[in-house]
């Protein structure tokens, strides 16, 4: 088989993977194959013949690829990215033949929207760029690794934002989030003098309060009286709420409920504010109804109420970072997921729970996939399970679990690491999900709160075949110190280690932690001839916005889709992307230390090495430095 009949295979392939309709060596639809009949690469007229043609929405795309990875391209001004056009190029050139059929179908057809598709090489090494094409003329777009980007349901959205640098729906609605959370916080501080672990308190506090069907007209009866104060009347509505909800046990009511006093103790949320005309609890619940609550309530499997905190801690440089509190992007907490492959038979269980993102995202996934109403409900009653210690983030976890209808989840307010991993593998837990604390280590003494000894805990209190997935940094897979290196080969004794995922370093902007996902499976334990995998996931899609901090751009899809793909599905993949080893508890469980470069050089490599080499030997025997190329003997 020719290596062009080998990218073809590849090709079609993705194609079939998107689910993209397409047609070989002619056109999708009766205008372009018209098109096509005159329009071949040697520019006689004859008929034209793409590797591939399809359509999506109203676009087309036409394909054209080579089997030689150095047939890709061809410019004739590589800094002003113009592609040549001369019958060398065209013919024997991938990106130039897709742009000459592209510029064809434009000219003779009614598509005036055309993705050119230039590829090269086989399913391991390759290359796809995409080239939009108009009346106007060209742009040369960044590559691919599949066409995920270009299906019905996500090319709009591409075009949209790659094409023509559209900001994104979803960007737009972040930048509303932090906005309005700067503002809050701002109020909250202003009119309200609270400290920075009390202001998210006092937001669940009325989302609570707001989300109870009873209090509709809430805003109606908080007149600033003193006989019953506005936090007194927050607090009544927050409190039954919780009953409502049947919140078990009654002491994890009782935990929540004296986190939420303030709003009733605190006599400045409660007095009229001479600038505002109101208490400041009335004010702040208009903001919070007004801005954050039906945000809230329209994102089902994200954690608003987790963004919003982030927010908080951002803006008032508070105490998250030194107390190690690291809150999961909702991307990440959703890619926990899917990388899990989480089943609506599994028990979910997150020992260091924070706001609760991972158990929302987890019970979010089982829910959607869950067949019956009692299936549903046996979810939200008996398949979450958390952990938390700190108790302003356990009642917002609670908050946010009973704003997406579950007041019934097993959260506990506890330390997980005194808890006994016998105790909680009774309770048969079938996935762990992990952000520990971080940095929390200090000295010998404290050698037990670093971040894998919490990856060890977890594991050591999960069912047998339990899948594990942990967000830590990059250094806790590395073993920074004896006791972290006796605590991973402790692990591979009684534990397997799947892989590790290194992550797009601005995943947590703004902290500074280099973090990475391992994945694990529990209680089997390692086996040496076991192959793990190590992959580089640092170009995720995701970019940092000047004002806005990490987003996802429309790159994201193809690049997770890609990621997943590799690790569920075993797809080859360059060494640069993902490296397949056997490991010893003594590594550095990272993809920079077992990757490799696999490209065999070129005699053109070879040729302009040894180049490099001469000119180099030359210029110091010229500075009288020749001493440097005298074998050893000859310098005694």
């Amino acid at each position: 088989m020719t290596n062009e009949k080998i990218t073809d295979l590849f090709i079609a392939k993705l194609l079939d993977k998107s689910e993209i309709e397409y047609i070989p060596n002619d056109g999708i639809v009766k205008e372009v194959k018209n098109a096509l009949k005159t329009a071949s690469k040697n520019k006689l007229g004859n008929h034209g013949f793409p590797e591939f043609t399809a359509k999506s929405e109203e676009f087309i795309l036409v394909i054209e690829d080579k089997g030689d990875l150095e047939k890709q391209a061809i410019y004739e001004d590589e800094e002003e990215n113009i592609l040549s056009k001369d019958l060398n190029a065209v013919k024997n050139y991938a990106e130039n033949g897709a742009l000459h059929y592209a510029q064809q179908i434009v000219a003779q057809t009614n598509f005036k929207k055309v993705f050119a598709f230039g590829c090269s090489g086989d399913e391991k090494h390759h290359k796809i760029r995409p080239i939009y094409v108009d009346e106007n003329g060209y742009k040369i777009l960044p590559e691919v690794e599949n066409f995920e980007n270009f299906t019905k349901e996500n090319i709009n959205g591409y075009y949209k934002e790659q094409v023509l640098g559209e900001t994104p729906k979803e960007i737009q609605e972040k930048e509303d989030i932090i906005s309005n959370a700067k503002d809050l916080h701002e109020h909250l501080r202003n009119y309200g003098a609270l400290g920075e672990t009390e202001k998210a308190l006092v937001v669940s506090a009325i989302l609570l309060a707001l989300d109870d069907k009873d209090n509709e007209n809430l805003l109606i009866t908080l007149t600033g009286s003193t006989t019953k104060t506005d936090g007194e009347k927050i607090f009544d509505a927050l409190e039954v709420h919780l009953k409502n909800a049947e919140v078990e046990p009654g002491t994890k009511t009782e935990v929540i409920l004296n986190q939420f006093n303030i709003i009733k103790d605190r006599n400045k949320l409660n007095q009229e504010h001479r600038d505002l005309g109101k208490t400041p609890l009335k004010y702040f619940t208009e903001y919070i109804k007004e801005n954050i609550f039906d945000a809230a309530k329209d994102h089902s499997s994200e954690d608003i109420l987790g963004q919003f905190y982030g927010e908080f801690i951002r803006y008032s440089g508070g105490d998250g970072q030194s107390l190690g509190v690291v809150l999961t992007p909702p991307h990440i907490t959703e890619l926990f997921c899917d990388l899990l492959e989480i089943k609506p038979s599994d028990v979910i269980f997150d020992p260091c729970c924070g706001t609760g993102s991972f158990l929302l995202a987890g019970m979010h996934k089982m829910l959607q996939n869950a067949e019956t109403k009692d299936d549903r409900k046996q979810i939200k009653k008996k398949q979450i399970h958390g952990i938390e210690e700190r108790e302003d983030m356990f009642s917002i976890a609670t908050t946010n679990m009973i704003l997406r209808g579950d007041g019934k989840s097993n959260l506990i307010l506890d330390d997980f690491l005194k808890t006994d991993p016998d105790d909680l593998r009774e309770k048969r837990f079938t996935v762990g999900l992990l952000n520990p604390p971080y940095s929390q280590r200090k000295n010998k003494d404290t050698a037990h709160l670093s971040e894998i000894h919490f990856v060890d805990h977890l594991l050591d209190s999960l069912s047998e075949n339990a899948r594990c997935a942990v967000i830590v940094p990059q250094s806790a897979m590395i073993g920074k110190n004896i006791e972290d290196k006796q605590v991973k080969e402790n692990i591979l004794k009684n534990h397997t280690l799947e892989g590790v995922i290194t992550l797009n370093t601005d995943t947590f902007y703004g902290i500074g932690v280099h973090p990475c996902i391992a994945l694990f499976t529990a209680h089997i334990p390692h086996p040496i001839e076991k192959y793990c995998k190590f992959i580089n996931f640092k170009d995720d899609g995701f970019t940092v916005s000047k004002h806005v901090g990490l987003i996802e751009t429309e790159r994201a899809k193809e690049k997770k889709k890609h990621l997943l793909d590799c690790w569920l599905h075993d797809a080859p993949a360059e060494t640069n992307f993902m490296v397949k080893t056997q490991i010893k508890h003594d590594d550095e469980w990272l993809h920079s230390f077992y990757y490799f470069n696999d490209e065999i050089p070129t005699p053109e490599d070879f040729d302009n090495s040894m180049t490099d080499y001469l000119t180099f030997e030359f210029n110091m025997i010229l500075q009288d430095k020749d001493h440097l190329f005298l074998e050893e003997d000859e310098n005694d």
